[in-house]
């Protein structure tokens, strides 16, 4: 479940639920609604987020344990 990952990294940041709603513009409230499972994050703030912690949206979401992905790779 990609909400217990967004706790997790906010946490893991030191950061609290005002400051992450404070960078997506929107409230505390609807944040919380975010993280608890109670409202399906938008793909803008999905995208906000994924860049801000540095990790790729498939790890928030879920899809994968690795946390960023590099896609440049180069031999």
């Amino acid at each position: 479940m990609y909400f217990q990952r967004l706790k997790d990294l906010r946490e893991d940041n030191d950061m609290n639920q005002t400051q992450i709603a404070e960078l997506l513009h929107t409230s505390q409230t609807m944040y919380s609604r975010y993280e608890r499972g109670y409202r399906t994050i938008p793909v803008e703030h999905l995208l906000i987020l994924a860049d801000f912690y540095g990790v790729s949206v498939d790890y928030i979401l879920g899809r994968t344990n690795i946390k960023n992905i590099n896609k440049n790779k180069r031999k």
